[in-house]
């Protein structure tokens, strides 16, 4: 709406925007933005959005131009918008009109075409870093043409996303059709654009670069965050979060609240984003649900869907969790809780509890090759095989025990955690060491898989952690408050308890303390005329 005036709008085109808005075919659509809006449509316009219905009414957005790069990445936004795309509109209108012609002659169902037709026989692209930057190929002269999300959605309502059943090079076993994207064994090029060792995964940390992951806003020097902590003290920094967690979610939860995937939440009010979610390879072709775990994919310290972070697995998903570490390429794993606490299941035995045993879950086998225990942690060497092709894979699996559900680590100590995050480090480096060409993705490897029971707690402490003190390293800043807004707006309600988030801060300071960024850092008078926050 750059340049728009009132008199471009009369009271005809108002009602056809309207009703455009609360007929069926906008309610296909992903997201709605409407850019640059100027002050004399936004007042009607909110007004306006009272009358269309709620779900429509959360895919409506009114954004600014920079904005837009928080919802559509820079390589698929026109230059105008600020983006570097140079979109041939006709080119793509005539894909647009191919498509449909094609599909309505083949793919009529009771005399609608199924919303995902389209989308499905756009060929897969070539993802960077884990994220698909371009998309679709003109079906009738192999000529690739670049285009808008947007435009994408326009034509396919909530584009399926895809993942890669193989993100390792050199592997084998995957013939026949990949999800939605009806490869063939004999199509040897789109199938050499989907075993590069990355995936697609929706649109986690839309338009930002690695570089850019993590590294959001100024930061604190250790010198300044512990002057901060010192003036807000405990109670201040709970209400800091309190802040945080009064805000709405950052995107919607249609795919988990799906009938046939309820089932496969531990929790009914602990689900996870759209937009950020995990997608499996669909096992049933007539079950589009099969591809769901509740797991989100979260960015790392200049690392984008570094992450997945998940929710205990439950024994009727053991499967499709160990079917989600095979098909992301991940090699380790990160345990925070422990299978039972305080007399309750809080994560199911997904993997052999004694060394040389085997279990099958799926189409996988897991064994249990060597077990380390410590007092804060025990870690598991496994062994992860694909049935069909009998391919193998080490998976290193580090469970955290001495952590409470709802809590922090006893005692508030942070040195045994920080020990931990450490070790998990190095395993992960070494993994992609030995990965070697095998792997063509980002130069840390592939994502690191962490839960607790609900994913959300203890996980998204950890991740905290790990991305704050990453960036200390590197930069010489931190920024806590910055990293939970970012964690959230990717894995719903991590940092679950207020003492979670102000355990994050004393950590990072004791982190800052064993690196030598400080000399001491006094707290005394930290707690003083608190009340007693811990749940």
């Amino acid at each position: 709406m750059t340049d728009s005036k009132y008199t471009n709008f009369d009271y005809e085109l108002s009602q056809k925007i309207l009703t455009m808005l609360k007929g069926g075919y906008p309610a296909k659509l992903k997201k709605v933005l409407i850019v640059t809006a100027p002050l004399w449509f936004k007042a009607p316009f909110r007004i306006l959005r009272l009358f269309v219905r709620e779900k429509l009414r959360e895919r409506v957005h009114t954004v600014s131009a920079p904005q837009l790069g928080a919802h559509v990445p820079r390589a698929s936004l026109p230059k105008q918008l600020g983006g570097q795309l140079e979109p041939d509109h006709a080119a793509w209108l005539d894909h647009c009109r191919n498509c449909y012609t094609n599909n309505l002659q083949n793919s009529k169902l009771d005399g609608v075409i199924d919303e995902y037709v389209i989308s499905n026989h756009i060929p897969p692209v070539k993802p960077q870093n884990g994220m698909i930057e371009e998309a679709g190929r003109d079906m009738t002269s192999d000529r690739v043409s670049r285009h808008t999300e947007a435009d994408i959605m326009h034509i396919s309502g909530d584009l399926p996303y895809t993942c890669d059943p193989t993100p390792l090079r050199h592997t084998h076993g995957y013939n026949g059709d990949i999800k939605g994207n009806h490869i063939n064994s004999g199509d040897e090029d789109d199938l050499d654009l989907i075993t590069r060792g990355t995936w697609s995964s929706g649109e986690a940390s839309p338009g930002l670069s690695d570089e850019e992951c993590g590294g959001g806003g100024a930061g604190e020097t250790p010198a300044a965050l512990l002057a901060r902590v010192r003036q807000l003290g405990r109670r201040g920094l709970v209400a800091e979060y309190e802040e945080i967690r009064a805000r709405p979610p950052h995107g919607t939860f249609h795919h988990a609240k799906l009938p046939s995937n309820l089932v496969k939440n531990r929790y009914t009010d602990v689900l996870c984003y759209d937009h950020s979610r995990v997608v499996l390879s669909q096992t049933d072709p007539d079950d589009a649900t099969t591809d769901y775990i509740n797991a989100n994919y979260v960015d790392g310290y200049k690392q984008k869907n570094a992450f997945i972070c998940t929710q205990g697995p439950l024994p009727k998903t053991y499967g499709d969790f160990w079917r989600m570490v095979w098909e992301q390429g991940s090699l380790v794993i990160v345990m925070t809780t422990r299978a039972v606490e305080r007399g309750r299941v809080k994560c199911g035995q997904y993997w052999p509890a004694t060394l040389g045993t085997r279990a099958v879950h799926g189409g996988f086998a897991v064994t249990t090759e060597d077990i380390e225990q410590e007092d804060d942690y025990t870690i598991s060497h496994l062994l992860l095989t694909d049935l069909r092709t009998e391919e193998s894979r080490s998976i290193w699996h580090g469970q955290y025990t001495r952590w409470p559900d709802y809590g922090v680590p006893g005692g508030g100590r942070a040195q045994p955690v920080l020990r931990f995050l450490n070790l998990v480090r190095r395993a992960q480096h070494r993994a992609r060491a030995e990965l070697g060409d095998a792997w063509a993705g980002h130069s840390r490897g592939p994502p690191i898989v962490v839960h607790c029971s609900a994913g959300i707690g203890r996980t998204g402490t950890f991740l905290t952690l790990d991305v704050c003190t990453s960036r200390l390293s590197a930069e010489g800043v931190a920024d806590v408050r910055g990293t939970v807004e970012r964690i959230r707006a990717q894995r719903a309600h991590s940092i679950q308890m207020p003492d979670q988030y102000v355990f994050c801060h004393l950590a990072l300071i004791e982190y800052a303390v064993m690196q030598g960024y400080l000399e001491s850092a006094d707290l005394s008078g930290f707690d003083d005329d608190n009340d007693d926050q811990s749940e």
